[in-house]
C-alpha cells in the first residue's frame, strides 16, 4: 500500500483519484462538462436564451440522457481551438465535442483518445466574387486566414507544397477574430472544413457577395474525443455515437421507440433497446441506456436532420454521413 501512494504522489495525481473513472466522478457530480466550440453554426451554437445547441451538442445531450435520463444535466465550455486539447488533457472537461479531426499526432502523442466519426468532413474555401477565383490553385500568391491551432493550418500547408502555390497564411487564434479578418479584407480567402463555410458565409454582412470554392484539399473525420486510459469511459462515448447511428439503420425514431420496444420482433432492435441485452450494464448504466439516448436527441438521422436539413439554418448535403444503405460510409458496429 505505502509503495502505491509512493507511486500516486510521483506522478501528481492523488491516491484517492487514481482508481476513480471518469464516469464514477460524473455520477458524483450530477453532470457532464463538455468541451464546445466557441460558435460553429450546425454543430454548436449558443441560442438566444443562451442554451447550446447543434449537433456536437447532441453527442453531449445523449450522454446526459444515458448516464441521468436528463439531456440537460450537461454544462459547456466554450474552447478555442488552440485550447480544446489542453482542457481535455487537464481534465477541465470530461469529453471535447467540438468539431476536432482525428489525426495520427492527436491520437498517439498527446494522451487523448479519438471515439468515433460523427461528421465526415473535408477542408474548403470562401472567398469574394469580385476576385474572379474558381478553384484553389488560383490563390496562388493570396493571402489565406486560418484559425491557429487547427489541422487546417497543416493542410494548406501541404497543399502548397504539392501543388507548388504559395500561400501567406495569416493565423488567429480564435474562429470569431479569423472571421473578422477576413470580412474587413486582411485575407483574400478564409479556409476551414466545408461544413463550417457554409454557416459562415450566412452570417456575413453581405453573404452574396462571397462564394464557396467547390475544391476540397482533406479529409476531416470529426467525433468526440476522450482522456486516455479510462477504457469504460472511452467505451460509453464511442457506443453513444455507435446507438444514434444505429438506431437511424433500424428504424427506431423518437417518434416510435416505445412502440419498438413493445412490438419489434428484430433481434437487433430489441437488442439495442436492452429488451433482450444487458449492455448497459456492462456499460455502467441502465439496460434502457440506448432508449433513453433516442428519446432525447433521436437518432442519427434525426439530429443531422435538425440541424443540417433542408429546414435548418445551416443546411448541408448530407454526402459522405449518409447511411452505408443509402449511399453513404456511415455505419456503426453491430450491438451483439
Amino acid at each position: 500500500m505505502a509503495a502505491g501512494l509512493a507511486l500516486a504522489a510521483l506522478s501528481g495525481v492523488p491516491a484517492f483519484a487514481q482508481g476513480q473513472s471518469t464516469l464514477d466522478k460524473i455520477k458524483a457530480r450530477g453532470q457532464i462538462t463538455c468541451g464546445t466550440s466557441e460558435g460553429v453554426p450546425g454543430f454548436s451554437l449558443q441560442d438566444a436564451k443562451g442554451v447550446w445547441r447543434g449537433f456536437d451538442t447532441d453527442v453531449c445531450r445523449a450522454l446526459a440522457a444515458a448516464i441521468f435520463n436528463d439531456q440537460d444535466k450537461a454544462s459547456y465550455l466554450s474552447l478555442s481551438s488552440k485550447n480544446r486539447l489542453v482542457a481535455l488533457q487537464s481534465g477541465e472537461i470530461d469529453v471535447l465535442a467540438r468539431t476536432t479531426t482525428w489525426s495520427l499526432s492527436r491520437d498517439i502523442g498527446q494522451g487523448i483518445a479519438f471515439t468515433a466519426v460523427n461528421y465526415y468532413d473535408g477542408q474548403g474555401f470562401i472567398v469574394r466574387k469580385k476576385l474572379n477565383v474558381n478553384t484553389v490553385k488560383d490563390l496562388n500568391g493570396a493571402s489565406i486566414c486560418v484559425a491557429q491551432g487547427t489541422t487546417t493550418e497543416l493542410n494548406l500547408a501541404d497543399y502548397g507544397r504539392t501543388n507548388n502555390i504559395k500561400f501567406e497564411t495569416v493565423a488567429f487564434a480564435t474562429l470569431e477574430e479569423t472571421v473578422a479578418a477576413y470580412e474587413a479584407g486582411r485575407c483574400d480567402a478564409y479556409t476551414t472544413d466545408l461544413s463550417s463555410l457554409a454557416g459562415t458565409r450566412g452570417k456575413l454582412q453581405k453573404p452574396e457577395e462571397h462564394i464557396l470554392l467547390q475544391d476540397v484539399i482533406s479529409k476531416e473525420p470529426l467525433g468526440p474525443w476522450v482522456r486516455k486510459n479510462d477504457q469504460a469511459w472511452f467505451d460509453l462515448v464511442r457506443w453513444t455515437v455507435f446507438a444514434m447511428i444505429d438506431a437511424e439503420e433500424l428504424g427506431v425514431t423518437q417518434a416510435n421507440v416505445d412502440d419498438m420496444i413493445k412490438n419489434s420482433q428484430n433481434p437487433e432492435v430489441r437488442r439495442l433497446l436492452g429488451v433482450e441485452s444487458k449492455f448497459g450494464e456492462s456499460l455502467g448504466l441502465t439496460n434502457d441506456w440506448a432508449v433513453r439516448i433516442i428519446k432525447a436527441v433521436g437518432n442519427y438521422g434525426e439530429s443531422f436532420d435538425r440541424h443540417f436539413g433542408p429546414k435548418s439554418s445551416n443546411s448541408q448535403p448530407r454526402a459522405l454521413n449518409r447511411l452505408w444503405t443509402q449511399g453513404g460510409i456511415q455505419y456503426a458496429p453491430p450491438v451483439r
